[in-house]
């Protein structure tokens, strides 16, 4: 059951009011002569409308105003549920008061909360750029992203504001709004967030009650910049990867086709596992509100509640990386569920048994694959109706695939990583593609309209990216005959060892296949004799012991691993180290093996 309506519910109700749409609202600061411009061109190109994702929640509340637009259990422990009439409204107040301040470029530090949610809408509406950071940082680096942005706002979760101590101590005039993430149903608001969201709708009604029609959530040019999401930045710093609104607008509506998110008779309920300052959540807060589904949003990954959540809220879909996955199946609660879960897997590459072990949960994978520089995923792993006639293990491996391009991308490309006569990457050369023969190994490429615009003030960094007219992945890949893609490892990632190429993943996906293997990660170290080996760095599942000798001799004898691949080091961990989105930290199992690691 929901909670009775919150105070700031209530007064929403008398602050807003449906208005008649008038022109989309101009950036402060735009001259009468830009606008009479503006104009004019929309009235010219007719047959066109600026592509900017913001529109769709404008449109949801517009269509069904009554659909459950948010779900969540807040830090005070009340069950939240948000209508799209009130989503919408919190969105166009907390829009009216940055535009009011002045605010045109927002940092986000807070976990997966409605008012990550807001902000992605409020933010944009207001004319303003998302910057979103992620809350497992050093303080330092979170300072270095938000300075470097050039932030003149931020919207943090209570949780994490003391995250904030470095960066505000040097930025003191900007201005930290605080989210307290509770649901007041009787007395003071909720908090700082709460308090600027009635401001602007305050504002709002006291100057017109004009809406969305003063807001924008139509922009005035799709090219400009709506994001500034930032890398992981493991070996370096953070890069700000350049998020358009059409780019956004295109990857929002491929993922709604690519993940199935409309494909049932019933309204989409979408468990957010995957963080919302990952790439903006790999455009979700845009997908699922252009069906009308449910966000159900989740502070922390917590599987017993993950269960609870997919059995009794009717969960349909969620993202998670293969790890998240991995931890999901050997939860406890672990079951087959009496609905099908669509799952949209991505962030490193899984293993074919991971896709079986999910498919018996009825938790059905969905293999997508692509960069923060693509906003997300940008191919796809295409079930085909011939495999069903296969073995399940053949099955399952053509599904662990990365695939074709997005529909709304280019075909994706492996180019060889180093050219002959043709021409050098980077040159005035021509690109050449390796053999579509599934053995020649190359660098993942890709052109289209989801590549991000380059990295924030670094052109530099740009020009690498795009060396040669492509976008740069840095993944080594092979390219089957039928089209479709395979990972091979990172650059960086592969072992090479007496002249022979060892993937870390495949040898992963093979180690994992061990009875009492949960996770697997596996480095080169130095060998005197063949220049490099692996060395795998193993956890096992609950209940299970293992020796490191018996992996060994499993793996030379009852496995499928050519006899060169088998590691001669294995050590077994309580836990990997790993990204917050859930990859292997690979920079630091080569640390561990250069210098030894110690359970703390």
């Amino acid at each position: 059951m929901s909670n009775p309506p919150s105070r700031l519910r209530n007064i929403l109700n008398h602050l807003t009011a449906v208005r008649p749409r008038g022109e989309a609202g101009l950036s402060p600061g735009v001259s009468d002569k830009q606008k009479s411009n503006s104009d004019q061109t929309y009235h010219h190109q007719h047959h066109i409308h600026q592509l900017s994702p913001t529109f769709f929640l404008e449109r949801a509340a517009a269509i069904e105003p009554d659909a459950e637009a948010i779900y969540h259990i807040t830090t005070n422990g009340r069950t939240l549920r948000r209508t799209y009439a009130e989503f919408a409204h919190r969105a166009q107040g907390l829009a009216y008061f940055l535009k009011r301040h002045g605010h045109r470029r927002v940092g986000i530090l807070s976990p997966n909360t409605p008012a990550f949610l807001e902000c992605i809408y409020g933010v944009v509406a207001a004319g303003g750029v998302i910057v979103p950071a992620n809350y497992r940082l050093k303080p330092e680096d979170i300072a270095y992203i938000f300075t470097f942005a050039e932030v003149d706002a931020i919207v943090v979760d209570a949780e994490f504001e003391h995250l904030l101590a470095t960066y505000g101590r040097d930025n003191p005039k900007t201005r930290i709004i605080v989210d307290t993430d509770t649901d007041a149903t009787e007395g003071e608001l909720s908090g700082p967030f709460d308090d600027a969201i009635l401001e602007g709708l305050t504002y709002d009604r006291e100057h017109g009650a004009r809406g969305w029609a003063g807001l924008h959530s139509q922009c005035t040019h799709e090219d400009d910049m709506i994001a500034i999401p930032f890398t992981s930045g493991t070996t370096s710093r953070p890069k700000g990867v350049i998020y358009t609104h059409r780019g956004a607008y295109l990857a929002a509506l491929a993922n709604v086709v690519e993940s199935g998110l409309s494909f049932h008779t019933g309204r989409c309920k979408y468990l957010w596992t995957l963080p919302m300052f990952h790439a903006i959540g790999w455009t979700f807060p845009w997908s699922v509100v252009a069906v009308r589904g449910t966000n159900v949003c989740l502070r922390k990954i917590d599987y017993p509640l993950i269960w609870r959540l997919l059995r009794e809220e009717g969960i349909t879909h969620f993202n998670a990386a293969p790890t998240v996955n991995t931890l999901l199946c050997a939860a406890r609660e672990a079951a087959p569920l009496p609905h099908p879960v669509r799952v949209t897997v991505a962030a490193s590459p899984p293993t074919a048994h991971l896709f079986e072990q999910m498919t018996r949960l009825n938790l059905h994978p969905v293999h997508v694959y692509g960069l923060t520089e693509t906003y997300g995923p940008i191919t796809k792993g295409y079930y085909m109706p011939a495999w069903d006639d296969l073995p399940s293990h053949e099955r399952y491996a053509l599904m662990a695939r990365q695939g074709h391009g997005f529909l709304t991308s280019l075909p994706v490309r492996v180019i060889k990583t180093s050219t002959d006569e043709a021409g050098a990457i980077g040159s005035s050369g021509a690109l050449v593609d390796v053999a579509k023969d599934g053995k020649e190994i190359g660098e993942v490429v890709f052109v289209g309209n989801i590549c991000c615009k380059g990295y924030f003030k670094d052109p530099e960094a740009t020009r690498k990216l795009f060396e040669g007219g492509v976008l740069h992945s840095g993944d080594l890949a092979v390219w089957h005959p039928d089209g479709s893609i395979q990972i091979l490892d990172r650059a960086k990632d592969i072992i090479i060892s007496g002249g022979e190429n060892i993937s870390s993943v495949a040898l992963e996906s093979m180690l994992v296949e061990h009875p009492d293997v949960l996770e697997a990660g596996v480095v080169a170290v130095p060998d005197s004799q063949w220049g490099e080996r692996p060395k795998a760095y193993l956890t096992v599942k609950e209940g299970k012991t293992v020796l490191p000798e018996e992996v060994i001799q499993w793996a030379k004898h009852q496995s499928s691993i050519s006899k060169f691949m088998v590691p001669r080091e294995v050590e077994i961990v309580k836990e990997l180290p790993k990204t917050s989105t859930g990859k292997i930290k690979k920079n630091v199992l080569r640390e561990w093996a250069k210098h030894g690691h110690r359970e703390d």
